[in-house]
């Protein structure tokens, strides 16, 4: 009697082989047995006609707040996530001492978009070291299982105090003050080490998360600290990450040259962003090809790529849009949205907002008059939309001026609209990049920053994205085979973090599984919900067509709804 199987399941296993259809017995928190079963069971769920996969490993999410108040670790459980890496970009919460809280929360405040007050309400800190964090995380019970990095933000500012934390130069005592830390929580099941080197990374209160400029001997000594033990992924937000333009300092090369050094000389693998910009489109070329070529020299280069274009939402209830600077604007922001919204739809307030933006010449403003590239996102959303799709595209057809349409449309579903500015992989209205980086062998999907940029991004609804519109919908251009998406889910993250007791639906493997209405598989569009601690507000996005979501062999997630039960822990490094 096998405590619960799946019958006729349209099974795709993770390791990329075609889709083939069979049955699937769990025992426990293990998969028994794949193939024809004949046995009884005390639960069976009939997979006739749904897809069956393996439980998605997502390995770059910011929940390292969230994990200690929400228990789903939403909206990624109902995206198909059974496993989260948080403590991405060199912050995180652990180590801190007792009158350091409030430092940390405004650097993640700063770098995430997480409210700070739904982290100052939310936070319990029954911590001060990593170790301590992870034995925190270890009494949890969660709907998906969680592993932690132990970043550089909060390892330099607990080493180094207010030196650290205003990134002075790291003495040798410092270095090796660090190491030791970056050490003790790799032994005790930190999953790596992460930090933040792009500028664009800043705390609530400007100044560049600790770590920033670090030089090659505090790196390398981190890094050796994680050699020293065998274990461990270095995972870096470069220098360029995000297309900030560096060209003049050769910032792109010297961050790939100091990578491969480091991975090939500590033999830890080194993880890192690779966005398309519109600036420099084929960048991302050089560095999947350098990430190849020094992999095949000894090194170990992840490239972590986006399954959809970074991008910006911006609405009346986010935290850009371009009148939020305006005088007139400022006067009613503190209304409810219905009443904020009657007001503006005043002809006399309008007239006044689009000159009050008119005259604003800030950089912020430059980046709302891009109008080529704001586009609303609709209901289905859609993240390929085509040029006349966008603010200038529907002025120019309707003989108007940009701002007067982006004004309306900010004001549609009572004020709930929300237009998309595409940051990154998003090039002459294609995404055709996404496709060309996926299929390189060095690629990972990553970068959906699950819990985190809560009033202005929502990606953490990347794995329907994939399932649905790369492999059913896309109509532009090629499409990515379904085996080869989930694998890119499941066992190929999985293998970056060495958690080989998942990401394939095997026997003797963990029954970490989903069940999917393929077919009718759809993401909803993004809304603001105020469910965080205080009130605090964040971008939603659920979807439709999960039957179910099977953690460790019990049923977490049933027709799109949490069923309550919190098989989930933290998972330790290997």
């Amino acid at each position: 009697m096998h405590d619960l199987v799946i019958r006729a399941a349209n099974l795709v296993d993770g390791t990329g082989a075609p889709a083939r259809t069979a049955d699937i017995a769990i025992d426990g928190d293990r998969i028994t047995e794949v193939g024809r079963i004949t046995g009884e069971a005390q639960r069976t769920l009939d997979a006739d006609g749904l897809l069956v996969t393996p439980g998605f490993v997502d390995i770059h999410t910011h929940y390292d707040a969230q994990v200690t108040w929400d228990p789903q670790l939403s909206p990624s459980a109902g995206h198909g996530v059974t496993t989260a890496i948080f403590g991405n970009c060199g912050v995180g919460f652990a180590p801190c001492a007792p009158d350091r809280h409030r430092f940390l929360i405004e650097l993640m405040e700063g770098v995430e978009d997480i409210p700070g007050s739904a982290m100052e309400a939310g936070l319990r800190w029954d911590w001060e070291t990593f170790p301590e964090y992870l034995d925190a995380l270890d009494r949890g019970n969660f709907a998906l299982d969680v592993g932690a990095h132990i970043a550089h933000g909060a390892v330099r500012a607990y080493a180094m105090g207010e030196r650290g934390a205003r990134n002075e130069a790291a003495t040798p005592e410092d270095i090796e003050r660090m190491a030791e830390i970056v050490r003790e929580a790799v032994a005790a099941g930190a999953v790596g080490f992460s930090t933040s080197r792009t500028r664009v990374h800043r705390a609530r209160n400007g100044e560049p998360v600790p770590g920033t400029f670090a030089a090659e001997d505090e790196l390398f000594g981190i890094g050796r600290a994680m050699a020293s033990l065998d274990k461990g992924v270095f995972e870096v937000a470069q220098e360029g990450a995000v297309g900030e333009d560096l060209d003049s300092e050769g910032a792109v090369q010297r961050e790939l040259d100091w990578m491969r050094r480091l991975s090939a000389e500590t033999g830890r693998p080194v993880s890192f962003a690779v966005i398309q910009n519109a600036s420099e489109p084929e960048r991302w070329r050089e560095q999947l090809d350098v990430a190849a070529k020094a992999t095949a020299e000894g090194a170990n280069l992840v490239c972590q790529v986006s399954g959809r274009p970074p991008g910006v939402l911006i609405g009346l209830q986010g935290v850009y849009h371009p009148f939020a600077r305006c005088k007139s604007y400022v006067a009613i922001e503190a209304l409810p949205l219905a009443e904020r919204v009657a007001q503006l739809r005043d002809p006399a307030l309008k007239a006044r907002l689009l000159n009050e933006a008119a005259a604003d010449e800030s950089p912020m403003m430059g980046f709302f008059r891009d109008f080529a590239g704001l586009f609303p996102v609709g209901n289905p959303p859609c993240y390929e939309p085509r040029a006349e799709d966008s603010v200038a595209g529907r002025a120019k057809a309707a003989s108007r001026q940009p701002m007067d349409v982006l004004y309306d449309l900010l004001l549609e579903d009572g004020g709930e609209a929300l237009l998309l500015r595409p940051s990154g992989n998003y090039v002459d209205n294609s995404i055709e990049a996404i496709r060309e980086m996926l299929d390189h062998p060095r690629a990972v999907l990553s970068l959906a920053d699950g819990g985190a940029h809560c009033g202005m991004i929502a990606d953490a609804s990347a794995p329907t994205f994939m399932l649905s519109y790369w492999v059913r919908d896309r109509s532009r251009g090629e499409r990515l085979q379904l085996e080869r998406v989930i694998q890119h889910m499941t066992s190929d993250t999985a293998r970056v973090y060495q958690l080989r007791d998942r990401g394939v639906i095997a026997a003797g493997l963990k029954a970490d599984l989903n069940l999917i209405d393929h077919e009718n598989l759809s993401l909803i569009a993004p809304e603001m919900r105020f469910d965080l601690p205080g009130g605090g507000r964040r971008l939603f996005q659920a979807a439709k067509g999960y039957r179910a979501t099977i953690v460790s062999g019990v049923v977490t997630q049933e027709h799109d709804a949490p069923t309550g039960e919190l098989p989930g822990r933290l998972i330790r490094s290997a």
